[in-house]
């Protein structure tokens, strides 16, 4: 294996491992509840090309990924995918300290981060 596969190889590997651990955190949840929380945790914490690896993984069938994240995916926002109003407030309403509208960031920069 080349050292460019053994990064993309690496990378595939925390992406499930992050999304698994998400969603283990999750199962003390009702269902429908652990479903949202899986697709709100990282459609606000994701980056873009997280969300990209993600969606290239479950759609090539890899079956690391736990039934939830599987089920969430339904909900996750796609990378380049339109931010709606709901989504950007819910992005606001996590947003770290310094970060979003009670800090001046305008609604279009917060949708633009969200990618």
């Amino acid at each position: 294996m080349s050292h460019d596969e053994d990064h993309i190889a690496g990378v595939q590997a925390k992406i499930v491992r992050m999304a698994n651990q998400i969603a283990t955190f999750f199962k003390s949840t009702a269902h429908a509840e652990g479903v949202a929380g899986v697709a709100e945790h990282i459609n606000k914490f994701w980056e873009p090309r997280m969300r990209r690896h993600l969606f290239e993984l479950i759609e090539a069938g890899d079956a690391r990924f736990d039934p939830l994240v599987l089920e969430a995916a339904a909900t996750i926002r796609r990378p380049n995918e339109p931010v709606s109003p709901d989504q950007a407030a819910q992005a606001n309403a996590g947003a770290p300290e310094g970060k979003g509208e009670a800090y001046g960031e305008t609604p279009s920069r917060i949708a633009a981060s969200q990618g």
